[in-house]
């Protein structure tokens, strides 16, 4: 049996009961690093997990998957996932690779970003087309995900902002060479994302548009570290976020929609608003 499992957001004990009872008693348990991140660390899951975890990197997850599914036809294998498996098209791939294969799978839900972010205050129900944003080099500056952003307002519904994350990212100039040699990791901050936000902004704003759809004074609210200990929210105008620290990693941006007065009174709540 191939096991996809979510382990949750906070920490090594946000597994699943059903989760760690499959971990336990698995002949081989890899732990998927490159989509998200926990912020305790891979050793401290291994102690509370009371066994090994193998590192399963990007080049593995992507290239390697037969290597992960070998001989989960005759014994049990599983694929840690920070947050939910089916967070990220990756994992259903790996599901659908194992069925080819006529492995049977089981899959172990979890808390993802994509509902945990209801503890700002903002309805599920009223959010639209999820988007990400990825860290820009000076010859790659896509754009597109800021037109989703202004269809969802223009429908007046919030957009979770989905920030990068470069975990083992292989140097420009390593790509030439037979071997990589990685730049460190780096996370994508809520001002990050909010400042390519306002890149854009400055790059499409005309004279003879009155207002843009989302613009710099347009509500945004920034995540950190959602279903830590020590998560912080903080809504101010986009502009604003474009200069505020919310510390370590992972962090998520949402812009605001229309705000209905019940998601007004709670993001208060928890922002000071």
């Amino acid at each position: 049996m191939f096991y996809l499992i979510g382990i949750g957001l906070g920490d090594a004990k946000d597994i699943t009961v059903k989760g760690l009872e499959i971990v336990k008693r698995c002949n081989k348990v890899y732990l998927e690093s490159y989509t998200s991140i926990l912020s305790v660390g891979k050793h401290n899951l291994e102690q509370f997990y009371g066994r090994e975890l193998i590192l399963a990197e990007r080049d593995l997850v992507e290239q390697g998957a037969d290597e992960i599914l070998q001989n989960a036809d005759i014994e049990d294998v599983a694929m840690l996932v920070v947050g939910d498996p089916f967070s990220a098209t990756t994992h259903s791939d790996i599901i659908l690779r194992a069925k080819l294969k006529d492995i049977p799978t089981q899959v172990v839900h979890n808390a993802s970003i994509l509902t945990a972010v209801g503890c700002c205050g903002l309805q599920l129900y009223n959010f639209g087309e999820t988007v990400s944003i990825p860290f820009w080099s000076e010859t790659w500056q896509p754009d597109s995900f800021y037109d989703k952003i202004c269809n969802n307002k223009k429908r007046g519904l919030h957009t979770l902002c989905l920030l990068d994350i470069k975990v083992k990212e292989p140097t420009p100039e390593s790509l030439t060479r037979k071997k990589k040699e990685y730049m460190p990791p780096h996370f994508m901050t809520a001002a990050q994302g909010a400042k390519q936000l306002m890149a854009i902004i400055a790059k499409k704003a005309r004279p003879d548009v009155v207002k843009l759809d989302v613009n710099e004074d347009t509500l945004a609210v920034g995540a950190a570290r959602i279903g830590s200990t020590d998560q912080k929210i903080v809504c101010c105008k986009l502009h604003e976020m474009a200069n505020t620290d919310l510390g370590p990693p992972l962090h998520s941006l949402v812009i605001v929609g229309d705000i209905h007065p019940l998601e007004q009174e709670y993001l208060s709540q928890v922002t000071n608003l």
